[in-house]
Protein backbone atom coordinates (compact mmCIF):
# COMPACT_ATOMS: atom_id res chain seq x y z
CA UNK A 1 0.00 0.00 0.00
CA UNK A 2 1.19 3.51 -0.88
CA UNK A 3 -0.01 6.55 0.43
CA UNK A 4 -0.44 9.73 -0.08
CA UNK A 5 3.38 10.65 1.07
CA UNK A 6 4.93 8.42 -0.71
CA UNK A 7 5.61 5.91 1.93
CA UNK A 8 4.93 1.98 1.30
CA UNK A 9 3.46 -0.54 4.02
CA UNK A 10 3.07 -4.09 3.40
CA UNK A 11 -0.13 -5.99 5.01
CA UNK A 12 -1.37 -8.92 4.78
CA UNK A 13 -5.28 -8.11 5.61
CA UNK A 14 -6.80 -4.36 5.60
CA UNK A 15 -10.07 -3.14 5.77
CA UNK A 16 -11.56 -0.17 3.82
CA UNK A 17 -13.95 2.16 5.92
CA UNK A 18 -13.98 4.95 3.92
CA UNK A 19 -17.65 6.01 4.50
CA UNK A 20 -19.85 8.29 2.72
CA UNK A 21 -19.75 12.23 2.26
CA UNK A 22 -22.88 14.52 1.82
CA UNK A 23 -23.88 15.40 -1.50
CA UNK A 24 -23.33 18.97 -2.14
CA UNK A 25 -26.15 21.47 -2.76
CA UNK A 26 -25.01 22.62 -6.58
CA UNK A 27 -26.94 25.49 -7.38
CA UNK A 28 -25.84 28.92 -7.98
CA UNK A 29 -25.01 31.08 -4.67
CA UNK A 30 -24.42 27.01 -2.90
CA UNK A 31 -20.82 28.05 -2.20
CA UNK A 32 -22.65 30.59 0.66
CA UNK A 33 -21.33 30.55 3.82
CA UNK A 34 -25.05 30.62 5.18
CA UNK A 35 -25.60 26.68 3.45
CA UNK A 36 -24.29 24.08 5.76
CA UNK A 37 -24.75 20.14 5.01
CA UNK A 38 -24.57 17.70 8.45
CA UNK A 39 -22.24 15.02 8.83
CA UNK A 40 -19.59 15.20 11.34
CA UNK A 41 -19.84 17.23 14.95
CA UNK A 42 -17.86 20.42 13.24
CA UNK A 43 -20.72 20.23 10.99
CA UNK A 44 -23.25 20.63 13.94
CA UNK A 45 -21.11 23.30 15.88
CA UNK A 46 -20.78 25.40 12.71
CA UNK A 47 -25.09 25.15 12.32
CA UNK A 48 -25.63 26.08 16.39
CA UNK A 49 -23.21 29.23 16.00
CA UNK A 50 -25.15 30.07 12.92
CA UNK A 51 -28.12 30.34 15.17
CA UNK A 52 -27.37 33.82 16.62
CA UNK A 53 -29.69 36.54 15.56
CA UNK A 54 -31.33 33.67 12.89
CA UNK A 55 -34.84 33.49 12.92
CA UNK A 56 -35.91 31.56 9.94
CA UNK A 57 -34.05 28.62 8.28
CA UNK A 58 -34.96 26.82 4.79
CA UNK A 59 -34.34 22.97 5.21
CA UNK A 60 -33.29 21.32 1.32
CA UNK A 61 -34.58 17.80 1.86
CA UNK A 62 -37.48 15.91 3.61
CA UNK A 63 -35.66 12.99 4.68
CA UNK A 64 -33.83 11.78 7.94
CA UNK A 65 -31.63 14.35 7.88
CA UNK A 66 -33.90 16.92 6.93
CA UNK A 67 -36.49 16.35 9.19
CA UNK A 68 -34.67 15.94 12.20
CA UNK A 69 -32.57 18.92 11.59
CA UNK A 70 -36.16 20.82 11.00
CA UNK A 71 -37.15 19.09 14.08
CA UNK A 72 -34.12 20.44 16.13
CA UNK A 73 -34.36 24.16 14.42
CA UNK A 74 -38.46 24.56 15.54
CA UNK A 75 -37.10 23.15 19.56
CA UNK A 76 -34.88 26.35 19.28
CA UNK A 77 -37.86 28.91 18.04
CA UNK A 78 -36.95 29.41 14.70
CA UNK A 79 -39.73 29.68 11.50
CA UNK A 80 -38.94 26.20 9.37
CA UNK A 81 -39.32 25.40 6.07
CA UNK A 82 -38.71 22.36 4.45
CA UNK A 83 -38.23 21.94 0.39
CA UNK A 84 -38.32 18.73 -1.30
CA UNK A 85 -39.13 17.36 -4.34
CA UNK A 86 -41.35 14.20 -3.10
CA UNK A 87 -44.62 14.75 -2.73
CA UNK A 88 -44.89 13.05 0.53
CA UNK A 89 -41.92 13.12 3.32
CA UNK A 90 -40.65 9.08 3.94
CA UNK A 91 -42.82 7.49 1.33
CA UNK A 92 -40.09 5.64 -0.73
CA UNK A 93 -38.39 4.42 2.80
CA UNK A 94 -41.77 4.21 5.29
CA UNK A 95 -44.66 4.30 2.70
CA UNK A 96 -47.44 6.68 2.15
CA UNK A 97 -49.31 6.01 5.39
CA UNK A 98 -46.22 7.06 8.23
CA UNK A 99 -45.11 9.77 5.46
CA UNK A 100 -48.58 11.15 5.76
CA UNK A 101 -48.31 11.10 9.73
CA UNK A 102 -44.52 12.73 9.85
CA UNK A 103 -45.59 15.58 7.69
CA UNK A 104 -48.63 16.12 10.00
CA UNK A 105 -46.32 16.11 12.94
CA UNK A 106 -44.16 18.78 11.75
CA UNK A 107 -47.22 21.03 10.35
CA UNK A 108 -48.49 20.81 14.41
CA UNK A 109 -44.98 21.98 15.26
CA UNK A 110 -45.27 24.94 12.76
CA UNK A 111 -42.43 23.80 10.12
CA UNK A 112 -44.12 24.85 6.43
CA UNK A 113 -43.45 22.06 3.36
CA UNK A 114 -42.89 23.35 -0.04
CA UNK A 115 -42.90 20.01 -1.27
CA UNK A 116 -42.61 18.85 -4.99
CA UNK A 117 -40.39 21.61 -6.00
CA UNK A 118 -36.37 22.32 -5.87
CA UNK A 119 -33.91 25.26 -5.20
CA UNK A 120 -32.83 26.97 -8.22
CA UNK A 121 -30.41 29.39 -6.01
CA UNK A 122 -29.57 30.58 -3.15
CA UNK A 123 -29.42 34.20 -2.77
CA UNK A 124 -28.19 37.39 -0.62
CA UNK A 125 -31.57 36.88 1.45
CA UNK A 126 -32.73 33.07 0.79
CA UNK A 127 -33.51 30.84 -1.94
CA UNK A 128 -35.28 30.95 -4.90
CA UNK A 129 -37.32 27.75 -6.04
CA UNK A 130 -37.79 26.43 -9.50
CA UNK A 131 -41.48 27.64 -9.74
CA UNK A 132 -39.83 31.21 -9.30
CA UNK A 133 -41.25 31.79 -5.78
CA UNK A 134 -38.49 33.11 -3.28
CA UNK A 135 -37.99 31.69 0.30
CA UNK A 136 -36.27 34.50 3.06
CA UNK A 137 -33.88 32.53 5.21
CA UNK A 138 -31.26 33.06 7.51
CA UNK A 139 -30.02 29.66 7.94
CA UNK A 140 -29.86 26.94 4.97
CA UNK A 141 -29.27 23.47 6.13
CA UNK A 142 -29.40 21.27 3.33
CA UNK A 143 -29.74 17.26 3.75
CA UNK A 144 -29.65 15.58 0.20
CA UNK A 145 -28.38 12.38 0.88
CA UNK A 146 -24.95 10.82 0.99
CA UNK A 147 -22.95 9.00 -1.47
CA UNK A 148 -20.49 5.95 -0.64
CA UNK A 149 -16.64 6.92 -0.54
CA UNK A 150 -15.44 4.35 -2.75
CA UNK A 151 -12.75 5.78 -5.37
CA UNK A 152 -10.25 3.97 -3.46
CA UNK A 153 -11.65 1.20 -3.98
CA UNK A 154 -12.80 1.18 -7.50
CA UNK A 155 -9.13 2.52 -8.23
CA UNK A 156 -8.13 -0.90 -6.84
CA UNK A 157 -10.25 -3.00 -8.92
CA UNK A 158 -12.48 -3.91 -6.72
CA UNK A 159 -16.01 -5.61 -7.46
CA UNK A 160 -18.33 -2.78 -7.26
CA UNK A 161 -21.88 -3.31 -7.03
CA UNK A 162 -23.76 0.38 -5.84
CA UNK A 163 -21.24 0.33 -3.35
CA UNK A 164 -18.38 -2.29 -2.51
CA UNK A 165 -19.34 -5.59 -2.74
CA UNK A 166 -18.50 -7.51 0.14
CA UNK A 167 -19.53 -11.67 0.98
CA UNK A 168 -21.18 -12.47 4.24
CA UNK A 169 -17.69 -12.50 6.22
CA UNK A 170 -17.49 -9.08 4.84
CA UNK A 171 -14.53 -9.95 2.10
CA UNK A 172 -13.86 -8.20 -1.27
CA UNK A 173 -13.11 -10.29 -4.17
CA UNK A 174 -9.79 -9.45 -3.35
CA UNK A 175 -8.85 -12.06 -0.68
CA UNK A 176 -7.70 -10.75 2.48
CA UNK A 177 -9.81 -7.19 1.64
CA UNK A 178 -12.50 -6.17 3.65
CA UNK A 179 -14.86 -3.74 4.12
CA UNK A 180 -17.66 -2.18 6.41
CA UNK A 181 -19.88 0.46 6.82
CA UNK A 182 -21.79 3.00 4.46
CA UNK A 183 -19.74 1.63 1.51
CA UNK A 184 -20.16 -2.27 1.97
CA UNK A 185 -23.06 -3.92 -0.45
CA UNK A 186 -23.47 -7.48 1.73
CA UNK A 187 -25.40 -10.47 1.00
CA UNK A 188 -28.37 -9.84 3.77
CA UNK A 189 -29.55 -13.37 4.80
CA UNK A 190 -33.09 -12.84 6.08
CA UNK A 191 -34.33 -10.88 3.03
CA UNK A 192 -31.87 -12.77 0.09
CA UNK A 193 -31.29 -9.54 -1.25
CA UNK A 194 -27.65 -7.60 -1.32
CA UNK A 195 -27.74 -4.49 0.34
CA UNK A 196 -26.04 -1.51 1.60
CA UNK A 197 -27.26 0.57 4.74
CA UNK A 198 -25.97 3.96 5.82
CA UNK A 199 -26.70 4.21 9.95
CA UNK A 200 -23.76 4.07 12.21
CA UNK A 201 -25.25 0.76 14.13
CA UNK A 202 -24.66 -1.00 11.15
CA UNK A 203 -21.49 0.36 10.77
CA UNK A 204 -20.76 -0.21 14.08
CA UNK A 205 -21.50 -3.94 14.02
CA UNK A 206 -19.80 -4.63 10.96
CA UNK A 207 -16.35 -3.10 11.65
CA UNK A 208 -16.73 -5.56 14.76
CA UNK A 209 -17.19 -8.83 12.51
CA UNK A 210 -14.84 -7.24 10.24
CA UNK A 211 -12.19 -7.26 13.11
CA UNK A 212 -12.90 -10.60 13.71
CA UNK A 213 -12.77 -11.67 10.40
CA UNK A 214 -9.34 -9.86 9.72
CA UNK A 215 -7.99 -11.89 12.74
CA UNK A 216 -9.17 -15.34 11.00
CA UNK A 217 -12.63 -16.09 12.65
CA UNK A 218 -14.40 -16.40 9.48
CA UNK A 219 -18.03 -15.32 11.06
CA UNK A 220 -20.51 -14.28 8.77
CA UNK A 221 -21.99 -11.39 9.36
CA UNK A 222 -25.72 -12.15 10.63
CA UNK A 223 -27.03 -9.12 11.90
CA UNK A 224 -29.98 -7.54 11.54
CA UNK A 225 -30.59 -3.70 10.13
CA UNK A 226 -31.76 -1.46 12.40
CA UNK A 227 -32.58 2.47 13.46
CA UNK A 228 -34.57 5.40 15.23
CA UNK A 229 -35.22 8.68 14.03
CA UNK A 230 -36.42 11.18 16.78
CA UNK A 231 -39.43 13.84 15.62
CA UNK A 232 -40.06 16.58 18.74
CA UNK A 233 -41.94 13.44 21.36
CA UNK A 234 -42.15 10.64 18.55
CA UNK A 235 -39.95 8.23 17.94
CA UNK A 236 -39.82 5.72 15.15
CA UNK A 237 -38.21 2.39 15.06
CA UNK A 238 -37.42 0.51 11.86
CA UNK A 239 -35.92 -3.23 11.43
CA UNK A 240 -34.70 -5.06 8.75
CA UNK A 241 -34.64 -3.68 5.22
CA UNK A 242 -37.20 -3.70 2.69
CA UNK A 243 -35.86 -1.50 -0.44
CA UNK A 244 -39.70 -2.39 -2.03
CA UNK A 245 -42.71 -3.87 -0.73
CA UNK A 246 -46.11 -4.96 -2.37
CA UNK A 247 -48.38 -5.32 0.95
CA UNK A 248 -47.78 -2.77 3.91
CA UNK A 249 -49.97 -4.03 7.09
CA UNK A 250 -50.56 -1.21 9.61
CA UNK A 251 -51.43 -2.81 13.39
CA UNK A 252 -53.13 -0.72 15.91
CA UNK A 253 -52.96 3.43 15.47
CA UNK A 254 -50.38 5.56 13.66
CA UNK A 255 -52.38 8.66 14.57
CA UNK A 256 -52.73 7.33 18.05
CA UNK A 257 -48.63 6.76 18.42
CA UNK A 258 -49.27 3.20 18.76
CA UNK A 259 -48.56 1.04 15.47
CA UNK A 260 -46.61 -1.57 14.61
CA UNK A 261 -46.12 -1.70 10.35
CA UNK A 262 -44.90 -4.35 8.67
CA UNK A 263 -43.47 -4.26 4.85
CA UNK A 264 -44.28 -7.19 2.88
CA UNK A 265 -43.09 -8.92 -0.36
CA UNK A 266 -44.41 -11.92 -1.42
CA UNK A 267 -45.70 -12.80 1.66
CA UNK A 268 -42.75 -12.17 3.97
CA UNK A 269 -42.08 -9.35 6.37
CA UNK A 270 -39.14 -7.82 5.34
CA UNK A 271 -39.31 -4.87 7.90
CA UNK A 272 -41.47 -3.77 10.82
CA UNK A 273 -41.30 0.10 11.90
CA UNK A 274 -42.55 1.05 15.20
CA UNK A 275 -43.97 4.00 16.93
CA UNK A 276 -44.22 3.40 21.53
CA UNK A 277 -44.18 -0.83 20.46
CA UNK A 278 -40.45 -1.51 21.26
CA UNK A 279 -41.39 -5.32 22.42
CA UNK A 280 -42.40 -5.48 18.93
CA UNK A 281 -39.14 -4.20 17.32
CA UNK A 282 -36.69 -6.01 19.36
CA UNK A 283 -38.40 -9.45 18.76
CA UNK A 284 -39.19 -8.91 15.32
CA UNK A 285 -34.88 -8.16 15.54
CA UNK A 286 -34.62 -11.72 17.31
CA UNK A 287 -37.22 -13.55 14.53
CA UNK A 288 -35.09 -12.05 11.54
CA UNK A 289 -31.41 -12.94 13.42
CA UNK A 290 -32.37 -16.44 13.62
CA UNK A 291 -34.18 -17.14 10.37
CA UNK A 292 -37.68 -17.32 11.74
CA UNK A 293 -40.34 -16.79 10.15
CA UNK A 294 -42.58 -19.19 12.28
CA UNK A 295 -42.07 -16.44 14.87
CA UNK A 296 -42.62 -13.57 12.92
CA UNK A 297 -45.89 -14.18 11.40
CA UNK A 298 -46.68 -15.17 15.03
CA UNK A 299 -45.35 -12.13 16.47
CA UNK A 300 -47.44 -10.05 13.96
CA UNK A 301 -50.58 -11.85 14.43
CA UNK A 302 -50.59 -11.25 18.30
CA UNK A 303 -50.36 -7.15 17.85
Amino acid sequence: MTLEGGAEHRFDRVLLATGASPVQLRVPGSDSPRVHHLRSLADSRAIIASLAGAKRAIVIGASFIGLEVAASLRARGLDVHVVAPEALPFEKVLGPELGRFIKALHEEHGVVFHLQHTVASVGADGVALDDGRSLAGDLIVAGIGVRPNVALAEAAGLAMDRGLAVDEMLETNAPGVFAAGDIARWPYAWSGERIRVEHWVVAERQGQAAARNLLGAREPFRSTPFFWSAHYDVTIAYVGHASSWDRIEVQGSIDKRDCAIAYQSKGKTLAVASIFRDHVSLAAEVAMERGDSAAMRSLLTKQ
